[in-house]
């Protein structure tokens, strides 16, 4: 009688964990399956039978999200949510971005050490693995996530704001790390150019006996230096040297100098008051700002899924299988539980602001993202867009279900 008893008292509780986890499973997947359906639907638009979003549609369209609609969303949500004092709080948010990209620098020099890729693409394919999408993919998945009513981060509205003002903090970190340490680790291997099959080709700049029908018409020559003008010379070189080192063109994207602003203006009470609040006398602005980041999410995944059209190309071939294979492997299988033991030490040793689980969610996602889209444009203007673009492809494509897991796994955690 008494097991009897203790067997009927347990059946509820046994019940209700089963429901709990249908229910983490559900609440990990629906946002995956929201944005592989928006994925689909830009594939379709830019497919030969609709064609309503060609190349260059993308390619604006790309433009326009990157330029305008992304630093709307950042500015506003960013804004509103953080305060100096919250600064202070958020420090581990970047620290984790850099933290990420060692950690994942070590796993991929491990694997690639391990697997042998082509010659030119040794230093390439650690970087495939080591730097994640730290900002549209996440914002996308919270984005998805906080619209669900059912989802454990309280209210949609706070949910999202919160989401987006955590992930938004931390891409100013990432976009030093890629124009700093991506630069130069996807520098041309000392043969000059990543393809091995123009290595043949005749070089650019003309000898010195060259006839005159091979001479190129527009030649630079050398001009002999103004001695009036010298020191304003040496001046110049000097700023344009440390610009170039720096190299804050690159750094001081849009979505990066609207994270800068709504820092400084979100830490400054006066002009929070001004701009930011629902009463303020400019939040005509800020309002402006939210309706156009609403569309940034599926404007990006509508251009995401057509570019999926175009395959991977020439690039895999160039890489080879078996390197690609790695890539996915690290990227996706190896890097997330190292994030997941970093985010666990840091929360033991009190570095994390206490009960805040979607500051947690958010960490863990740096760590889970496929490989950053931002680093597909750092290859391009280094001579490897063509691998850079394969290796995406794929990972995007297997990210689908790899985060679903992850994300199930995070949830349990904190929940």
């Amino acid at each position: 009688m008494e097991r009897f008893l203790s067997a009927v008292m347990a059946a509820p509780t046994a019940a209700a964990g089963g429901e709990s986890l249908l229910g983490t499973i559900k609440i990990a997947v629906l946002p995956i399956a929201k944005v592989f359906t928006m994925c689909f639907l830009g594939f379709l638009m830019a497919s030969k039978y609709v064609n309503i979003l060609p190349a260059n549609g993308r390619k604006l369209l790309n433009g326009l999200v990157f330029s305008l609609l992304l630093p709307c969303l950042i500015f506003s949500q960013l804004g509103q949510a953080v305060t100096l004092q919250k600064m202070l709080e958020w420090w581990f948010i970047p620290v984790n971005v850099v933290l990420g990209a060692i950690s994942g620098s070590i796993i991929g020099f491990i694997v690639v050490s391990l697997v042998k890729p082509p010659n030119p693409y040794f230093k390439f394919s650690i970087i495939q693995i080591a730097i994640g999408n730290i900002g549209n993919v996440p914002l996308v998945l919270i984005a998805a996530l906080c619209r669900d009513t059912s989802n454990p981060f309280g209210d949609s509205e706070t949910c999202s704001t919160k989401g987006t003002a955590y992930i938004s903090f931390g891409q100013w970190v990432g976009a030093i790390i890629l124009y700093t340490y991506v630069f130069h680790m996807f520098a041309p291997p000392p043969e000059g150019t990543f393809d091995l099959e123009e290595l043949n080709l005749p070089l650019k700049t003309p000898q010195k006996d060259a006839p005159p029908e091979q001479v190129p018409l527009l030649m630079q020559e050398a001009t002999p230096a103004d001695s009036d003008s010298s020191k304003r010379g040496k001046v110049k070189k000097v700023i344009v040297w440390i610009y170039e080192k720096l190299k804050l063109k690159q750094i001081l994207q849009p979505p990066i100098v609207a994270s800068i602003l709504a820092m400084v203006i979100g830490a400054v009470p006066v002009l929070k008051k001004l701009i930011f609040t629902s009463d303020a006398p400019l939040y005509f602005f800020t309002d402006s700002c939210i309706i156009l980041g609403e569309a940034m999410i599926p404007c990006i995944l509508l251009a995401l899924g057509g570019n999926l059209v175009d395959g991977p190309g020439p690039g895999s071939s160039r890489i080879g299988l078996r390197t690609l294979v790695a890539i996915i492997f690290g990227r996706l299988c190896l890097v997330p539980p190292a994030g997941l033991g970093i985010v666990t030490l840091a929360d033991k040793l009190g570095f994390l602001p206490p009960d805040d689980k979607m500051f947690r969610f958010v960490l863990l996602l740096q760590h889970t993202m496929p490989t950053s889209v931002l680093s597909g444009a750092v290859a391009n203007l280094r001579g490897c867009g063509k691998e850079s673009a394969a290796v995406l492809f794929w990972v995007h494509i297997f990210a689908v279900f790899s985060m679903a897991g992850w994300i199930v796994l995070y949830l349990h955690i904190l929940f």
